[in-house]
């Protein structure tokens, strides 16, 4: 008896090394998958993480840029009268002196000595061409600039081919004469690189598209990269 028990039929150990297999390989697969989806989970959050903290990094980095930028015109001048630095003090010193500025450009003299100092540039053969562009820039953002209100409307053109539309801002209008009359167009600017670097076209009426977005919304889009634009417009026309 204890001969017989102590045999082992062959059949029965193969069948069960296959059930030890055959349990084995959902094992393995099942550490696949969760694997995987751990992975994915990190990527997500990851992702996540970053497109949180990207714009606060952004921020933080201009503000600081920004500080040590204006704070470097005066620093050095605090720095020779005290015998130590003392950072921010040369910040809010350039503010003082940016807001001295404008106050002083708001009064009539200081009219006066601006008029004196573009009538001696514009006599400057390279410089002349740099001041003018560098103006129109200020121009735009200057409230007491008769440019200020530059673009006037945010407007959707057929550019640079039929079927593709480009965001677009009137700056202004002309009227070009001719033998039957003549034409009314519209002066208009396109932003290829930046909101002051683009084209400028002359178009007619009927091939401005307008569109319920401000010009504000259209600075916005272009800053963004497009990302800013929203997920439905109206026009009153195509």
């Amino acid at each position: 008896m204890t001969g017989t028990h102590a045999q082992k039929d062959p059949e029965e150990g193969v069948h069960l090394i296959g059930v030890m297999n055959s349990q084995s390989i959902p094992r393995k697969h099942t550490t696949g998958e969760a694997a995987a989806s751990a992975s994915s989970y990190f990527s997500r959050r990851f992702a996540s993480g970053l497109a949180m903290l990207f714009p606060i990094l952004v921020t933080v980095y201009a503000t600081w840029w920004i500080l040590n930028f204006f704070d470097a015109f005066f620093s050095p001048l605090y720095e020779w009268l005290l015998g130590f630095n003392v950072f921010g003090l040369g910040f809010l010193t350039s503010m003082l002196f940016i807001f001295a500025t404008g106050v002083f450009a708001s009064s009539w003299v200081g009219r006066a000595f601006s008029n004196l100092g573009e009538l001696i540039i514009h006599r400057l053969p390279l410089v002349k061409h740099i001041y003018s562009a560098a103006k129109q820039v200020s121009g735009a953002i200057s409230p007491d600039h008769e440019t200020a209100n530059s673009f006037r409307e945010c407007v959707l053109i057929r550019h640079p081919r039929q079927g593709e539309y480009a965001l677009a801002f009137i700056t202004g209008s002309t009227f070009v004469s001719t033998d039957d009359g003549g034409i009314q167009l519209y002066t208009v600017y396109v932003p290829t690189n930046h909101v002051y670097v683009g084209d400028v076209f002359l178009l007619e009426e009927k091939d401005l598209i307008r569109v319920n977005l401000s010009v504000r919304e259209g600075i916005e889009i272009v800053v963004s990269v497009g990302m800013a634009v929203p997920p439905r417009l109206s026009a009153a026309r195509l």
